[in-house]
Order: C-alpha cells, then sequence, then structure tokens
C-alpha cells in the first residue's frame, strides 16, 4: 500500500510538471489591468502596479473630443446608457492618452481599465464573465486597432460588441483606437469589382457593408486630426511650463521646436512631448 501511494504521488508530480500552473488570483484593488496568457492556457487580470496616466488639462487642442468621451464616461459611471467609442485619425494626437485621462479622472469613482491585445480578443467573452459580477465599471482598451482579412480576432470583438446572445452587461465598455476608420484595409480594387463582370460577386456591395459592419457597432466615433503648426507649439510651451522651464526659455525653444517636427514628418502631441523632454533637459 505504502509504495502504491509512492507510484501514484511521482505520477502526479510528473503530470503537474506538464499542466501550466494555475493563474494568479486577481487583485481588485488595483485600478488597471492587462489581460495575460501562458500559451493556450485559461487567461487572468493582471494588475498594472504602476499607471501611465495623464490628466484631461494636459491634452491640447482636442477639446470637443475630450468633452464627448468625458460626457460618455460620467454616464458610464453613474449607472446610465453609455456607448462603446472608437477612435480614429491621425497618430499621435491624443487618443490613447484621453482614454489614460478618462482613468485619471474616475478611478477613485470605481472606473477600471483592461488592456487587451489585438491577439487576444477571441478571450473578450471570457474577461466579460470574468467583471460581470463586480462592482466597479470596466473599460476594456483596445490601442492600434486593426485587422487584416480572415483575423479570427475580427468577429469576436464584433459579437462582443453587438450581436452576441450574451450581454457584455452595464459595467462594461470597449474603448479603442486606430489609425484606420473602419478597421480593416480597404482597396482600389474594390471600386473595380463593384462593376459586374461575368464572373464578378453578384452583390459586391455586400463585402463592403462587411468590412464597414464592426465599426458601426461602436456607438461613438471619435476623429483627431493633425495639428496646425501654432497648436503644435502651444502644446510643447504646455509641457516646458509642466517640466519647469522659464518663459524666456520657453520662447526661445520655438525653432528648435519646428525643426524637431520637421525632421518627424509630424506636429503632433507626442512629437511636442519628446521635444519638450529632450529640451528641458538641456536647458532647464
Amino acid at each position: 500500500m505504502v509504495e502504491l501511494l509512492a507510484r501514484a504521488t511521482r505520477v502526479l508530480a510528473q503530470l503537474e510538471a506538464w499542466l501550466p500552473p494555475a493563474p494568479p488570483a486577481t487583485n481588485w484593488d488595483a485600478h488597471a489591468f492587462r489581460w495575460r496568457k501562458r500559451g493556450t492556457s485559461h487567461g487572468w487580470l493582471d494588475a498594472i502596479a504602476n499607471v501611465s496616466l495623464i490628466h484631461t488639462e494636459d491634452l491640447q487642442h482636442i477639446e470637443r473630443q475630450k468633452d464627448i468621451i468625458d460626457r460618455n464616461t460620467h454616464h458610464f459611471i453613474q449607472g446610465k446608457p453609455a456607448n462603446n467609442v472608437l477612435m480614429t485619425g491621425a497618430r499621435g494626437t491624443g487618443k490613447s492618452s484621453l482614454v489614460k485621462a478618462m482613468l485619471a479622472a474616475y478611478g477613485d469613482r470605481g472606473l477600471r481599465l483592461i488592456e487587451v491585445d489585438k491577439s487576444d480578443l477571441g478571450d473578450l467573452a471570457d474577461i466579460v464573465d470574468m467583471v460581470a459580477k463586480r462592482p466597479e465599471k470596466f473599460i476594456v482598451f483596445c490601442d492600434d486597432l486593426s485587422f487584416e482579412e480572415g483575423e479570427s480576432g475580427y468577429k469576436a470583438l464584433k459579437s462582443v460588441l453587438d450581436g452576441s446572445a450574451a450581454s457584455t452587461g452595464n459595467n462594461v465598455l470597449i474603448y479603442a483606437t486606430s489609425n484606420r476608420r473602419h478597421l480593416m484595409p480597404e482597396y482600389m480594387s474594390e471600386n473595380l469589382q463593384a462593376k459586374h463582370g461575368s464572373d464578378g460577386e453578384v452583390h459586391p456591395g455586400e463585402t463592403v457593408e462587411e468590412k464597414i459592419s464592426l465599426s458601426e457597432r461602436f456607438g461613438l466615433w471619435l476623429s483627431f486630426y493633425p495639428f496646425r503648426q501654432d497648436d503644435y507649439l502651444d502644446i510643447v510651451y504646455h509641457w516646458l511650463r509642466t517640466l519647469g522651464c522659464s518663459e524666456t526659455n520657453i520662447m526661445e525653444s520655438r525653432t528648435e521646436a519646428l525643426q524637431w517636427a520637421l525632421e518627424r514628418g509630424s506636429r503632433s502631441g507626442r512629437v511636442a512631448w519628446h521635444f519638450a523632454r529632450d529640451w528641458a533637459a538641456r536647458n532647464a
């Protein structure tokens, strides 16, 4: 009997070595999480220890977008009807930062953020189930989202947004950012295919409808545009003041700030922040 128990113990030890480790318990005291997976095992919500936050007053020249997403998030926190949000447009103009600003503004009132990579969008239903009984309000954040033809995450996200028999409940919203308005590549050849040929698709318009159907399921669309030169300089000056530069020093930065943007081919908030850090380090 003793020998049998010893053999069983060895077998169990060998099995445990092959099995994936159990996911750690979720730290629900955290304000932000990242969805993690090990191979094909079940995922878990990994608490983010140091959250990169930004405040709405630091986001310049996107007042309309700030007002709309703040209103929508405020309604969400209050338990009122709110929409999923898709933010598209020029890079570096504050799309991702605006989501983080909402966490800074409403984190103390129960708002939580869950970052999900595009490759893990197939797990959205599991994430929704995991937080369904929680009292907090969760924003599932998908940054820099876009799909190629045939990617599985496309249909998973489409189903969760609107179309699945299961509801996301009243404590989950999806905020996504993308450089593509419709999240899918659109080709000139599709316009040519719209002309009925002898071997063409009978209803070519339906192919286009399928491509835009995902973005249509977001209740709010927010567009972001490249900044004008004066707007870009305003953002540079704001960050330089925040970093402790004097007004004289700030005015002296103008020429270099414009050259910095020219070299990078973009007058964006991100470029302004990078320049301000460099200038402040050298001159403050």
